[in-house]
């Protein structure tokens, strides 16, 4: 029996209501939670969870309804109420500044005149004492990922919160790490703390949770025991509809295809003190494969991206080639125009202008490669060509909006990736390079990117896949390759990886050498 079991009630929500315009993001809300609990709250993307969460942390001010907490109507204004009542949260994306030390990132948040000395003592033998070792002078920019997650949460800890709210804590662990962490909220579940736990990897909810509350646009459409369901029911109720499985297909004769993606040799210096420089990395992708790169977040994958996409150019032009030609000095329209395709890890602002249309966030990207369709003569815009291919990949994404052609920062951040990830695979490109090609999305959305990365491998394509999501990995890749401190593995196939090898790659226990000359399958 957990301790959820029998705790009393710690926060009770009742019809809390958050309007946006005409958009009712929450829509008379409940939720209960109990002391001592793990609480999952599920839901697909814009389903309302992260507003949900936002008024119980403070950002946002509900519209109507009521937050009881033991007991008790409260209000909650701002973050520092919540904090004084007793609900910490962390976030999905870090708020750590990298050129502080662990211990002064701690004492920015919480606000009193405590020496750096005195908050590191405590956050270092809190850390020890919960399995999460951490050492308090430690620059956050020399960390992993996976080490400034313990800083976030130590840091969430020391206010000694009853309510813990996580927001996909796991996204950036090994599964080594992700493992530890499930240890630290078992033990702070038996002090009696209640976590409220979001998370799209529905097999975690079933092994840590105690309970779950589902949404669905705005709604609260189900209550249950994770532990009782299936995936697969869980995904359901999420969606409303069945979620079907991805399939892959082994394919005879791979490696024998044509290589359309060439990497050859790719070293970088690092381009800031807190980046990793890439150190001699080779690669074939080729036709008809899927091939995936793991890793740990910030282990050189955004810095692999830059240099394959051409947002950094190379000073060999045959560094990186694309379909048989050199693209090494080509900038990103040049290796568009050869037939390549990119999708980058962040959406506003890199792969989206956040105050643009959808329409004209698609006509950025595709002028110079649909310029026929897109541009008569003079260099006139056809608006109408461009809003039908945009309302063509809305409704193949079947991406959630408020208006017909609205803002991409209006978006919810899995409906926005839907419709950047369409955006790339309407123009059916030969080369595909997606980095995090579901982060944050739900089951059902990333089921049908998954798939339709494969069904475009299987067309004759060559797609590479960086991705922080081992489930996804293994769900979509022939082959698996492991980046760690700037070099990459020798790729596994996918018969022959296992989460243990693969864990052990991205946590460093067997590096990759310089003088690896990788090979596909």
């Amino acid at each position: 029996m957990s301790a959820g079991d029998s705790g009393a009630n710690l926060l009770e929500v009742r019809g809390l209501t958050k309007i946006f315009g005409t958009l009712k993001a929450c829509d008379g809300v409940d939720l209960t939670i109990r002391k001592g609990e793990i609480h999952a709250l599920l839901g697909e993307n814009g389903a309302g969870k992260s507003t949900l969460v936002k008024m119980l942390f403070g950002s946002l001010e509900p519209y109507s309804g009521e937050i009881r907490w033991n007991g008790d109507a409260v209000k909650i204004g701002s973050p520092s109420i919540a904090k004084k009542l007793g609900i910490g949260m962390v976030f999905q994306h870090f708020s750590l500044f990298e050129a502080l030390s662990a211990a002064e990132n701690i004492a920015l948040s919480l606000n009193d005149q405590t020496p750096i000395s005195t908050i590191a003592a405590k956050a270092k033998a809190l850390s020890y004492s919960y399995g999460l070792p951490l050492d308090p002078y430690s620059l956050v920019g020399d960390l992993s990922v996976g080490e400034r997650q313990r800083i976030e949460i130590i840091r969430c800890l020391l206010q000694t919160p009853d309510l813990i709210i996580l927001d996909e804590p796991t996204s950036v662990l090994t599964p080594q790490e992700a493992d530890k962490l499930f240890e630290t909220l078992e033990r702070l579940r038996s002090e009696g703390k209640s976590i409220l736990y979001i998370s799209h990897r529905l097999e975690e909810v079933k092994r840590m949770c105690d309970a779950a509350t589902v949404m669905r646009h705005g709604k609260v459409v189900g209550h249950c025991d994770p532990r009782k369901e299936t995936a697969s029911s869980l995904a359901r109720m999420m969606v409303g509809t069945e979620v079907h499985a991805v399939v892959r297909e082994a394919v005879e004769g791979i490696e024998k295809a044509e290589p359309l993606l060439e990497i050859r040799s790719l070293s970088r210096k690092p381009a800031t003190p807190f980046s990793m420089p890439l150190r001699n990395i080779s690669l074939n992708v080729r036709a008809g494969e899927v091939i995936g790169i793991a890793g740990v977040a910030g282990n050189g994958q955004g810095e692999f991206f830059e240099a394959v996409s051409g947002e950094v150019m190379q000073q060999d032009a045959g560094t990186v080639r694309i379909r048989g030609k050199d693209a090494g000095r080509l900038n990103i329209t040049g290796r568009r125009l050869l037939g390549a395709a990119f999708v980058p890890e962040e959406r506003l602002g890199h792969g989206a202008a956040p105050r643009m249309k959808l329409s004209e966030n698609l006509f950025l990207s595709r002028y110079a490669t649909d310029g026929k369709a897109f541009l008569g003569a003079g260099g006139i815009v056809k608006e109408a060509a461009i809003d039908k291919a945009a309302q063509r990949i809305i409704e193949v994404m079947d991406v959630r909006k408020s208006a017909r052609d609205p803002e991409a920062a209006s978006l919810s951040g899995g409906n926005l990736q839907k419709f950047l990830i369409g955006r790339e695979l309407d123009r059916r490109p030969a080369v595909m390079v997606v980095n995090q090609p579901t982060w944050g999305v739900d089951a059902g959305a990333a089921a049908k990117i998954r798939q339709s990365l494969i069904e475009l491998a299987r067309s004759g394509s060559a797609v590479l896949v960086i991705s922080q999501d081992l489930d996804e990995l293994f769900e979509i890749s022939d082959a698996i390759a492991v980046m760690h401190n700037g070099e990459l593995s020798k790729p596994l196939l996918r018969a022959e990886a296992t989460f243990e090898k693969i864990g052990l790659l991205m946590g460093g226990a067997e590096p990759g050498h310089p003088d690896h000359a990788l090979e596909t399958v």
